[in-house]
């Protein structure tokens, strides 16, 4: 079964964007979307409203840097400080070129940190090449990669 892509958006605009972006590069993979960090971190640990949710880890994370509730770089802090979620890929994706968000999303273990194009075919590329990469090209940790239905 492949691995879903998780959304992490609160933004309407670039949401829409960034799902016909992933649609127009065919990728198979299920996109799991959230409006805000809580929602996110529920998601990634199976709990709330994400309680019965198949087990395993998304494929990719593609996170919003300025978030609701809880932002992306607690978000990322969260996911890099817990031994079931730290080995899965994380993406920035924001309109921040803020060189202390770009520094502190590294320092946390980001593994891009992509500022989205304002031009809507060269967006629509860069999600497209993220989808891709992160999605069918990466090369998981071994026993990253199994995703399984709950009992």
């Amino acid at each position: 079964m492949l691995k879903p892509i998780l959304l992490v958006e609160d933004n309407p605009n670039d949401l829409e964007l960034t799902l016909i972006a992933l649609e127009r590069s065919q990728l198979a993979n299920e996109v799991i979307v959230v409006r805000d960090g809580a929602e996110a971190l529920d998601y990634l640990h199976a709990r709330g409203a994400y309680a019965t949710r198949e087990l395993g880890n998304p494929a990719v994370v593609l996170l919003d840097l300025k978030l609701p509730k809880v932002d992306g770089l607690e978000v990322l802090a969260e996911i890099r400080g817990s031994t079931t979620l730290k080995s899965m890929p994380v993406v920035m994706l924001t309109s921040s070129r803020e060189e202390q968000d770009l520094v502190r999303s590294y320092e946390l273990g980001v593994n891009a940190y992509v500022v989205k194009p304002v031009d809507f075919g060269e967006f629509v590329r860069a999600i497209a090449d993220l989808g891709i990469f992160w999605a069918v090209l990466n090369e998981p940790p071994p026993g990253s990669h199994r995703y399984i239905k709950p009992q």
